[in-house]
């Protein structure tokens, strides 16, 4: 399989999300890949989250629920560890879907609501980092 070659930050879709053309950074020091979460509850066996940001404008969508989701241990690079929800959803890049699983996150604070990381990206793409939005600017490649 021929590896893409992407950029540093892109824009993505999230069909199963409902998010489209979301600011995304491309992280290959992250081994899981995350999302912002502004609100999550569990209730009967299931999650219900919300995902929003007053900063990211594309990054709006109604309540999703999950009847599937796991817990995983994430290592942030300053050693602390949190325990977070992950759930397995869909991406776009080059108009063609991907399945992807997004660990649960507070990102209200950072640039981008959601990291790409390493899981993700191996075997299928090359990381040029003078590189921005190739996906988005060739959605058909």
């Amino acid at each position: 399989m021929t590896k893409k070659t992407i950029g540093r930050v892109d824009k993505v879709d999230f069909p199963k999300l409902n998010l489209q053309q979301v600011d995304v950074k491309i992280d290959t020091g992250a081994y899981t890949s995350a999302i912002h979460c502004s609100k999550i509850i569990e209730q009967d066996n299931t999650l219900i989250c919300t995902f929003e940001s007053k900063g990211h404008p594309n990054f709006k969508s109604e309540h999703i629920i999950f009847d599937n989701y796991t817990f995983t241990d994430v290592k942030s690079s300053n050693g602390f560890k949190e325990n977070r929800y992950k759930i397995k959803s869909e991406v776009i890049f080059f108009g063609k879907t991907y399945k992807i699983n997004l660990t649960l996150s507070t990102r209200d604070d950072m640039k981008f609501p959601v990291l790409i990381g390493r899981q993700f990206l191996s075997k299928k793409f090359l990381v040029d980092v003078n590189l921005e939005n190739v996906s988005f600017n060739n959605p058909n490649k």
